[in-house]
């Protein structure tokens, strides 16, 4: 059984599987406007969760709330099951593919061999979509890959059910009914307001715009508190996070500059076409600082950025979303 699925290459996993299961079902939501609508942007850092033995770092909301969240405010009705046996997985999995139901599975990308190599280690956070199964090969579209895959029944159950944080336990998702039309504007509205209240609103320093500053502040002690090579482990895993894994810092904020465009055009208010020029910006900024950071990692002698500037890099981009948000508050309501 091959559903006949269109593919189609986005920017990062979980919201180009959410773009591309609302085409199949012919919904023309962008990925730009399923990130958005979503609440994908977010910022966490989590000093006390280890990744791989090194603080975790996240730029978007948690796995599966921006397909659940674009799915809720389109009115669109879906379903989102986990298991506990890879074989019961498996066959609901095949089910579904028999009732022609294109699927989203969250997996581990370290299980994925259609994947180049260097990509392909412990984060079990990737989405894809599985649309169909020849004897024991599946095929996937998988939306950071140019085309479409293949791959082996034990592959995929490896990846569906990777032990780990956060734990797959052989999540898929997929919709089961659309309406006759969506409420466009109030869902961008929703997906507005979410993102600045989860921006903005936390009181304790690991989430929204505080953690950037408490960020800034854990790299700025690095050289005090923590032997040379871990000082570098801890800040190539943040610049793992943010420009490698499907936490999609600096690429995040770039894909929500490029929703904000498309609100103003939804919506005529010049508000949102000003911020959408100044969260690319705030995207600059966040690469610049990993490639200073990638600089400090590899010990560059003839650079004089440090961690000390790093941190100081970190507490500008602070300023520059605390009033982003403040900005887009406002011009949500107005």
């Amino acid at each position: 059984m091959i559903i006949p699925f269109n593919h189609q290459s986005q920017a990062h996993c979980e919201s180009g599987v959410t773009s591309n299961l609302l085409k199949h079902y012919k919904l023309p939501i962008s990925e730009p406007m399923a990130f958005g609508i979503g609440g994908g942007l977010f910022f966490a850092h989590l000093p006390f969760v280890k990744v791989n033995g090194v603080p975790g770092s996240t730029y978007r909301i948690y796995p599966g709330q921006i397909f659940a969240n674009a799915c809720k405010r389109l009115n669109i009705e879906f379903q989102s099951q986990r298991f506990s046996s890879i074989e019961k997985g498996m066959n609901q999995l095949k089910q579904n593919l028999d009732m022609e139901i294109p699927t989203g599975c969250q997996v581990s990308v370290f299980y994925l061999p259609f994947l180049p190599e260097v990509f392909r280690f412990h984060f079990n956070a990737h989405n894809l979509i599985v649309y169909g199964y020849e004897g024991t090969n599946f095929h996937v579209s998988d939306p950071v890959m140019e085309g479409v895959s293949t791959i082996a029944y034990d592959d995929l159950a490896k990846a569906r059910f990777a032990k780990g944080v956060p734990e797959p336990k052989g999540r898929m998702y997929y919709i089961t009914k659309t309406p006759s039309s969506i409420p466009l504007e109030d869902a961008i509205n929703k997906g507005l307001k979410q993102t600045v209240f989860f921006m903005k609103s936390p009181p304790i320093p690991w989430f929204g715009v505080n953690a950037i500053k408490f960020l800034a502040k854990k790299i700025s002690e690095y050289p005090k508190k923590l032997e040379p090579r871990k000082a570098s482990l801890y800040l190539g895993n943040i610049i793992r996070m943010q420009e490698e894994i499907g936490t999609g810092g600096a690429g995040f904020r770039f894909l929500y500059a490029a929703f904000l465009q498309e609100v103003y055009e939804v919506t005529n208010k010049q508000a949102f076409k000003e911020l959408s020029e100044e969260m690319t910006v705030v995207g600059d900024a966040w690469r610049n600082f990993a490639y200073a950071a990638a600089r400090v990692c590899k010990s560059r002698t003839t650079d004089v950025v440090g961690y000390g500037d790093l941190s100081n890099l970190l507490l500008s981009i602070y300023e520059q979303e605390k009033k982003f948000y403040d900005k887009l508050d406002q011009a949500r309501k107005g």
